[in-house]
């Protein structure tokens, strides 16, 4: 039996996006690998060494993040860890004052420092690990990131101060990252980065998101892929074309639209026009039937009027988003917005977000109560109690809804795939029983 070089035992701690998973899943292997007793934080586990991998996005996932690293930074003083350190969107953004709120962190570190933590522990960085990685998620689906960093200049958004420019991933990377993946069990990819569609334009001087899902889907046994996070603006359209030419990549697309009264897009610097956005999303209709959209939208930001709310609210009705959240706008430091007045109060701010999602939640139910007395195809993801809960391949992980399944009555296989008879629905679930 191989023997642990080091006795240390280092739990990391994971805040905010699917992104940051990722880059703690390659943490945690990079530590294993150099014989370093490494996991995930469950609960509030006892530990050597805690290493916090923050969110800066927007102020309540920054103070999250905050009220973690003091939770940590207690548990230091009181002698219940020997080291603690911070790394992630909030250390790469407000490292120095975060060195001078809180000594008690040992070392502070960037989003693209890895290398530098690892020699916290004597741990050298191995490049052969690259596309092996553990994961945290169920074993049968996995995050797959494809690119870092994003150039966009959308005013509102601190995430270029925090990630830096657009990196590509070179599509071999991915592929062989993929590949591996699904040897180990997984059945859905989701792609994730800051910005799907610009991939490819720094490494190969053209998009290439439409090559790459080529050569994804036809991995074998990769039963779903599914696009995260893909900016409207320019949009490659042979995208759709490739989603509709393979089984296996899930009709379903994320696309943070944020706004569509033009006035409000001019002053976030998006780009596109409400014109241009409504065609987008007819033609991804037409050449993907049975798209299921997921979009994001954005309340108060400064200047947002009653007219051009009422502007996006109409806009909601009109269009019949599939799936739909809701932010409201933070004033963040170092962005274009920051030097905007932000004159739209918190109560109107969560006002809007209510009254938008209000509108959303008949449309989710009327697009839930449409599937009545239909089979879909579920992807069995945990039990709970007495129900099985899985998703359609509308549905991502977390964000979306969920089909029940009795299990006094059924007995599926958590990772396994079932053809579900809906029977009943809620705003935001399916209730179903297994086909015939």
């Amino acid at each position: 039996m191989k023997t642990k070089k080091h006795t240390t035992d280092v739990r990391v701690v994971t805040l905010g996006c699917s992104k940051n998973l990722v880059d703690s899943e390659n943490l945690v292997t990079q530590l294993q690998a150099n014989d370093i007793l490494a996991d995930h934080e469950k609960g509030q586990a006892a530990a050597d060494v805690v290493i916090v991998n923050t969110c800066g996005f927007i102020e309540a996932a920054k103070q999250e993040s905050i009220d973690t690293v003091l939770h940590y930074a207690d548990m230091k003083s009181r002698g219940k860890l020997q080291k603690l350190y911070v790394t992630g969107c909030l250390s790469q953004r407000y490292r120095e004052d975060l060195q001078h709120e809180i000594p008690e962190v040992d070392a502070f570190f960037g989003t693209m420092e890895l290398p530098a933590l690892l020699s916290k522990f004597d741990a050298d960085y191995k490049h052969e690990l690259i596309g092996e990685r553990t994961i945290w998620t169920p074993e049968h689906y996995a995050y797959l990131k494809i690119s870092e960093g994003c150039n966009r200049t959308c005013s509102f958004c601190a995430i270029p101060l925090m990630r830096g420019k657009h990196v590509s991933k070179p599509m071999e990377a991915i592929i062989a990252e993929a590949q591996s993946l699904v040897r180990r069990g997984v059945k859905e990819i989701i792609l994730i980065a800051q910005e799907l569609t610009y991939y490819g334009l720094d490494i190969y001087k053209e998009r290439k998101l439409a090559a790459l899902l080529d050569q994804l889907a036809a991995i074998e046994e990769l039963a779903w892929i599914r696009l995260h996070y893909a900016y409207p603006s320019r949009f490659p359209e042979e995208v759709f074309d490739v989603m509709a030419r393979h089984p296996n990549i899930c009709n379903y697309i994320d696309m943070p639209l944020q706004h569509v009264d033009d006035g409000v897009l001019t002053r976030m610097k998006r780009q596109i026009t409400q014109e241009e956005t409504r065609a987008l999303i007819g033609k991804a209709r037409e050449k993907v039937p049975g798209l299921c959209f997921r979009t994001t939208l954005m309340v108060g930001f400064p200047g947002e009027t009653e007219q051009e709310f009422a502007s996006l609210c109409r806009f909601v009705e009109e269009i019949q988003f599939e799936r739909l959240g809701v932010f409201e706008y933070s004033h963040e430091e170092q962005t274009g917005a920051y030097d905007l007045i932000d004159n739209i109060p918190p109560n109107a701010k969560a006002q809007r977000a209510g009254t938008l999602m209000e509108i959303q939640k008949a449309i989710s139910l009327k697009h839930n109560e449409a599937k009545l007395g239909s089979d879909v195809e579920v992807l069995i993801d945990r039990k709970e109690g007495n129900s099985f809960f899985g998703r359609t391949e509308h549905d991502s992980p977390e964000v979306d809804n969920e089909v029940v399944v009795d299990a006094a009555r059924d007995f599926v296989r958590v990772g396994d795939f079932a053809s579900v008879e809906i029977y009943d629905v809620t705003e935001y679930d399916l209730y179903g029983i297994l086909s015939k």
